[in-house]
């Protein structure tokens, strides 16, 4: 029988611009995520199409009010310990140039 225990990381998926993907990976990295045993700044990105419409009060850094925009984008994943996620996705939102970042953290388990 095997029996999952929760690990010490969590993983951590952002959405960003292929324009700033070096920016926030380097974020990722500078505040704790991305070690793995004797590595720092592992992560994997996909490319893809973000898309959204900013809406009335939104303050886009990219569109245009009531207008759906198309963005390329990278969705970068990298491990990160579980006692490091507010300060990493503080700096995340730092270097991010969305005025709302989409920011996943997904549980992971030991087996």
């Amino acid at each position: 029988m095997i029996v999952n225990k929760m690990s010490k990381n969590v993983k951590i998926v952002v959405g960003v611009p292929t324009t700033h993907a070096n920016q926030v990976r380097e974020a990722l990295a500078s505040a704790g995520a991305g070690q793995m045993g004797n590595y720092s700044h592992a992560s994997f990105s996909s490319k893809g199409i973000g898309r959204f419409k900013p809406l009335k009060g939104a303050k886009p850094n990219i569109g245009k009010i009531g207008v759906i925009e198309e963005v390329e984008e990278e969705h970068i994943e990298s491990p990160c310990p579980r006692d490091k996620v507010k300060e990493v996705v503080e700096a995340v939102k730092k270097a991010h140039p969305y005025e709302e970042p989409a920011i996943d953290i997904y549980p992971l388990e030991d087996i």
